[in-house]
């Protein structure tokens, strides 16, 4: 049996919940939130939309079926609550989403954690250019490197799709980067 069908055969078990849930917390804490960072780009945000994507990741572990990997369920919850999170402001903050990628940028290269160098700001800007869609993937596949697939299975679009629109936005930043 593998560690995570392991770990979900005890979250599943009542009397063993809390302590594999501190189990999980651990192996996927810190991999998720650089999920989560890349889409909400502060930290605090990030920590709001991590603390959500775990509360429901708990209140559903009996639900998930492993269909898919513990990991790529993990990581479409966390993904739909960036969304999810991302919408609720920018509806509030925001009138297009040229506003959004600038105010994006903004608070990302204020951030105290952020030490990229010039190459690094101008990868960031290419990137806030691309659509949501384009960004998502570029995200999930260069900086998580997660599989096609298993991006496929996270925002639930075919793979043959994610490749083209991968490639395109790899094409955009070698174009752009060297400009």
């Amino acid at each position: 049996m593998s560690k995570d069908a392991e770990l979900v055969k005890k979250l599943k078990d009542a009397t063993l919940k809390d302590r594999a849930f501190n189990e999980l917390l651990d192996a996927y804490q810190e991999r998720l939130y650089w999920h989560i960072r890349k889409i909400v780009v502060t930290h605090e945000n990030a920590d709001d939309v991590l603390q959500n994507t775990f509360i429901r990741v708990y209140k559903n572990i009996q639900k998930f079926e492993g269909k898919s990997s513990l990991h790529t369920w993990m990581y479409r919850i966390a993904y739909n609550e960036s969304i999810r999170f991302l919408e609720q402001n920018n509806k509030k903050n925001y009138a297009n989403i040229e506003e959004v990628s600038e105010a994006h940028l903004e608070v990302l290269f204020g951030d105290e954690y952020f030490d990229g160098d010039e190459i690094q700001k101008k990868l960031q800007t290419i990137i806030a250019g691309f659509s949501e869609k384009q960004q998502r993937v570029f995200q999930m596949k260069y900086f998580d490197e997660l599989s096609f697939r298993q991006i496929s299975e996270i925002v639930e679009i075919s793979e043959s799709t994610l490749k083209s629109t991968y490639y395109t936005a790899v094409k955009i930043i070698e174009e752009k980067i060297f400009l």
